[in-house]
């Protein structure tokens, strides 16, 4: 029988590893950038055709190769990085496997022209499929500039996986965000279609937080650092009021490296713990300074999962230190206690105290107690007549739930705050209407939720809506990835009742806002909305679920809202025109009864 194993070409090896290094056209914009970086580049340019189907170029004006160097880039396990095993544990630059290029080759067609400073005429470099066309002296600047067309024209299969071109586009701007934020100092700028998304200049991290996501999330962020000998950790959490269900930036860095790190997130999140209602998310940006040699960073080809030697410590470390920055710039809001039907408690107040009370002494043992105040009786002239003015309602003898005013000021104290002949208000956020099965208790915050949903759905599907103009047209700027979304969203956005202008750049003109939706932040709104859509599928049919949800949840009757009698039954009544009362469209009960029998066991 004859030998059956053999070694693969070296054609074949690479487009296996490819497959794990180049994922999509954001993998290729990731490898390149970051090794333009590590040559010590301070502009770099990218532009992307089709989302990176049919060309990607990465143009910057680092230290350039010599004609060797070129070709021997583009051969498996090639680096200039490291030189021994050891090397691995004093890493300082981005990549250092020689991985990256041979895998780029191996799915595309390449062309690399590049120069040195030293030398007076370049290279040119071609490459199709990891086979070499042709290498020649060519004309050039200094640095490199890499062309790759045709992604994977090879791998048809990996071709025909890709996503749509704005989700393709938005994975390149979400890997060029990660690279940007940990080089200030460099000018970085991101083309599609000869439509320029991103023109960032070099300054600080704060000004380049800034022009990636916008001069509004500039005056929400606070400043975390800390330095101790484990690591240092510097970088920006938001306010609490910055918080968002979906679409917050949230990233990591260490040493200049972008990582996905669940366990610190926790701590991050931990620290404003009873700040934030469940589920809601603040954008952070943490760049952690440690050891090589405490990390090890050759875990995954992304290189985006990372261990670390004294994750505990840095943990508890990460934890007080964004404790200490929100303690430090954020004013803590105060909490709100719970004080329906509470006994009035007179405060001790020195100003109101009349001139017989007795003082505090010079050692603060002032008791209140220790003698009886006479107050004037000029205070209370004209109570009786003030008293006749109120409202008087009979008192039925064995109503447990006594008349109260709109205002609280007569009666007994009750848990419901309005009455009404079928429906009752707890604490302004269930309704309880009795049924014959027991009794009904409904969310109210929930219940106007699916309401608004499918009134809205039906909005976009029919284009019913009507526009409300504003007086004074407000100013929202989106982020690059927002941008990209928006065109295929717009007509939606129209559709329900928004009229939005270009003014240039990533900023438009709100001149008109869906009917019902005064008082809201229409600003908060869009960013939400589009969030919500970025985050499903690129489908109408889910771009209209995300935006009638999206805006049902802001526009819907917030929790602690007193209603009406007559507010309450036209809720109640709404709901059960709707095609689900049972459940909110992201599948919350809205509902719930309490049956007769669970009533007289609870009452013996």
């Amino acid at each position: 029988m004859s030998d059956i194993i053999q070694l693969l070409p070296d054609s074949v090896a690479n487009q296996i590893a490819a497959g794990e290094v180049i994922q999509r056209p954001a993998s290729v914009i990731k490898e390149l950038v970051e090794n333009a970086v590590d040559a010590g580049a301070k502009h770099i340019d990218v532009l992307v055709t089709d989302a990176g189907r049919t060309a990607i170029q990465v143009v910057d004006d680092g230290c350039g190769m010599s004609e060797t160097d070129a070709r021997l880039a583009f051969e498996r396990h090639a680096t200039s990085k490291i030189r021994k095993a050891d090397d691995l544990f004093a890493l300082t630059t981005m990549g250092f496997r020689g991985e990256a290029l041979p895998s780029i080759a191996a799915v595309a067609q390449v062309e690399l022209r590049t120069r040195r400073a030293t030398d007076e005429i370049g290279t040119s470099l071609r490459l199709s499929a990891s086979r070499v066309e042709s290498q020649e002296p060519a004309g050039c600047p200094i640095g490199s500039n890499f062309l790759v067309e045709n992604l994977f024209f090879n791998v048809p299969a990996r071709r025909k996986f890709l996503k749509s071109n704005s989700t393709e586009l938005n994975n390149i701007i979400a890997a060029y965000e990660r690279i940007v934020l940990v080089y200030p100092e460099i000018c970085f700028s991101l083309h599609s279609n000869s439509q320029e998304l991103l023109a960032l200049r070099s300054g600080t991290l704060r000004q380049r937080i800034s022009d990636v996501f916008g001069k509004r999330l500039n005056h929400e962020l606070l400043p975390v650092d800390v330095e101790t000998s484990l690591c240092k950790i510097t970088g920006f959490v938001g306010r609490p009021e910055s918080a968002r269900k979906k679409g917050a930036q949230q990233f990591f860095f260490v040493n200049g490296r972008y990582m996905r790190h669940s366990y610190f997130h926790k701590a991050v999140m931990q620290a404003f713990e009873r700040l934030l209602p469940d589920g809601m998310q603040v954008p952070y940006f943490i760049y952690f300074t440690v050891s090589p040699a405490d990390i090890d960073v050759n875990i995954h080809p992304t290189k985006t999962e990372i261990k670390f030697e004294n994750e505990q410590p840095i943990w508890q470390i990460l934890a007080a230190a964004v404790k200490e920055s929100i303690g430090k710039f954020c004013e803590i809001p105060q909490i709100d206690f719970d004080t329906e039907g509470r006994p009035d408690i007179p405060v001790y107040n020195p100003v109101a105290l009349p001139s017989s009370a007795p003082r505090p002494s010079a050692d603060g043992s002032y008791n209140p107690f220790q003698q009886q105040v006479q107050w004037p009786r000029s205070s209370a002239d004209g109570w009786q007549q003030l008293y006749d003015r109120l409202p008087r309602e009979p008192q039925t003898e064995g109503n447990i739930f006594a008349p109260q005013g709109a205002n609280g000021e007569l009666g007994s104290p009750s848990p419901f705050e309005e009455r009404s002949p079928s429906h009752y208000q707890y604490k302004g956020m269930y309704i309880m209407t009795a049924v014959k099965s027991g009794l009904m208790i409904i969310d109210q915050h929930r219940a106007d939720i699916r309401i608004r949903y499918e009134h809205y759905m039906q909005q976009l599907q029919q284009g019913t809506a009507s526009s409300q103009r504003m007086l004074f047209p407000e100013v929202v700027e989106f982020s690059p990835q927002q941008q990209t979304s928006l065109p295929a969203i717009l007509p939606q956005l129209q559709a329900i009742g928004f009229d939005l202008t270009a003014l240039g750049g990533n900023s438009y003109a709100i001149n008109g806002v869906p009917s019902g939706l005064e008082g809201l932040n229409y600003v908060t709104l869009l960013h939400n909305m589009l969030n919500e859509a970025i985050d499903s599928s690129s489908t109408d049919a889910s771009h209209h679920h995300a935006l009638a949800l999206s805006m049902a949840r802001q526009a819907a009757i917030p929790q602690g809202q007193v209603l009406s009698s007559d507010e309450m039954e036209s809720l109640v009544n709404e709901l059960f025109l709707c095609s689900d009362v049972n459940h909110t469209p992201d599948g919350h009960a809205i509902l719930n009864i309490l049956p007769q029998q669970d009533i007289q066991q609870l009452l013996g």
